[in-house]
């Protein structure tokens, strides 16, 4: 009886693409650095407005420019870990990953949860990439990396759904990143821009074909680097005390410090609904991880431990992030990016300009990879959005495509896998040497429809 051939071509490709990411990939903050000095000739060579002087201080500025944002990420990844770490939420992911009895079954159900989590709220569908992905590493053979790449494709769409931050601007009259209606006077609802043709479209295709893509790249058993738990253990859940207690130990450990903040909190949520306060976006997911967290740990010190052991996972992102503002405020002062739109819109019609759009998005996405940002900040969308109308081409579709741009551009970004390789504790090489192929599809796919259905 004959056995079945070994798929050569494929172990072969994906070990050729990993130990390519891996030698040629550095420390992601070491990417930054290179990042940064690419930056630097190009505008020296290309940029309208680039001088040394102007520069450095458009670096300075913008390296202190982007730590809200920074800290909002940073935020994001430990009230979220905090929240994963409760003993319900827990319960939860072992339920959810036993219906997995295979390792394509698991890549399957980290990768779909991950999406329909990012197409809804995109800070949530971070956490749950790592998370998830690590509970399916300590209950199946897999290799860890692959199945945490698996978590992070589902990513892939969150620029396409409703928390999408280019898509939430243009239907909110008076946003400050609604380029759109400062340029044209027209707000676009969400039945023009994510509940078209040209983006639900790719979407489910992205959904239906990422789990074969995934299940082809998987590694073979014997050459699988499975999750180290001796290195990465789970962090202990801290126990109530035995015996009588101090006055400040009781307080420690009451339900009472607990519920009166997840009472204020649902009071607001609630409130929200009747008045017009601002949740919405990343804030509101801070928010909404934060007083669900506390009250599900039980009492605050169990939180409190939660979150220090979550900020352990912090020190690339305080290192990084700054960096890559220092990026942006560079590109912003010198007019790079208006080079890169006008190359792309010079050689674009009516028809193509979403398409070439598109391409330029990813580009650009590549050096400023911050959720929407390039969109308003005198990058893309007043250069795009006039062409657009003087073009006669799609408002709509070209905004989107910048959109779609981002997010398939993040499958090959350490910008954003940052959180998500830090909750899971494994190297951003490997996991990028799985995800290049899903960018690879993502390009087709979304630019396809661009073309197609535009």
């Amino acid at each position: 009886m004959k056995t079945a051939p070994t798929p050569v071509r494929k172990t072969r490709f994906t070990e050729a693409t990993i130990r390519l990411f891996e030698r040629t990939i550095p420390d992601p903050f070491v990417l930054a650095i290179l990042i940064t000095a690419i930056v630097t000739v190009l505008s020296m060579i290309f940029a309208p407005y680039a001088s040394v002087p102007k520069m450095i201080g458009a670096w300075y500025k913008g390296f202190f420019d982007i730590f809200t944002f920074a800290f909002q990420i940073t935020l994001v990844l430990v009230t979220g870990h905090a929240f994963a770490h409760t003993p319900p939420v827990q319960r939860m992911f072992k339920a959810l990953v036993s219906i997995a009895r295979t390792p394509a079954q698991a890549a399957t159900l980290t990768f779909v949860l991950v999406a329909v989590t990012s197409f809804f709220n995109w800070g949530m569908g971070l956490v749950v990439a790592a998370l998830l992905a690590r509970e399916v590493a300590k209950r199946l053979r897999v290799d860890f990396a692959w199945i945490v790449a698996a978590g992070f494709s589902g990513w892939v769409v969150w620029a396409s759904g409703i928390s999408s931050s280019i898509a939430l601007a243009q239907s909110t009259p008076g946003s400050s990143m609604n380029v759109v209606q400062k340029l044209t006077g027209m707000v676009l609802p969400f039945n023009e821009t994510v509940f078209t043709r040209f983006n639900l479209v790719p979407t489910l295709v992205m959904l239906v074909a990422t789990p074969f893509v995934l299940n082809w790249l998987r590694p073979r058993d014997e050459d699988a680097v499975v999750l180290d738990t001796a290195k990465h253990p789970d962090e202990p859940l801290r126990k109530r005390p035995e015996g009588k207690l101090s006055f400040a130990r009781r307080i420690e450990y009451s339900w009472i410090g607990s519920a009166f903040i997840g009472a204020a909190g649902i009071a607001l949520i609630v409130l929200t609904q009747f008045q017009h306060i601002a949740f919405s976006s990343v804030n509101a997911v801070i928010f909404v991880m934060f007083i669900a967290g506390v009250i599900l740990h039980g009492y605050p010190l169990a939180y409190a431990d939660a979150i220090k052991n979550a900020a352990k996972q912090t020190g690339s992102i305080m290192l990084k992030y700054p960096l890559y503002g220092g990026i942006m405020g560079m590109m912003d002062a010198t007019g790079l990016p208006d080079v890169i739109s006008h190359f792309f819109i010079a050689i674009s019609n009516a028809h193509t300009l979403p398409f070439w759009s598109y391409v330029c998005s990813l580009i650009v996405t590549f050096f400023i990879p911050s959720g929407g940002k390039h969109w308003a900040w005198a990058v893309q969308g007043p250069f795009v959005v006039p062409a657009a109308v003087a073009l006669h081409a799609s408002v709509p579709a070209t905004t989107m495509a910048v959109a779609m741009g981002e997010q398939v551009s993040n499958m090959m970004q350490p910008f954003w896998a940052a959180p998500v390789v830090a909750m899971a504790g494994v190297g951003v090489q490997r996991v990028l040497g799985f995800t290049v192929m899903i960018f690879a599809v993502g390009l087709i796919v979304y630019g396809a429809a661009l073309l197609i259905f535009v």
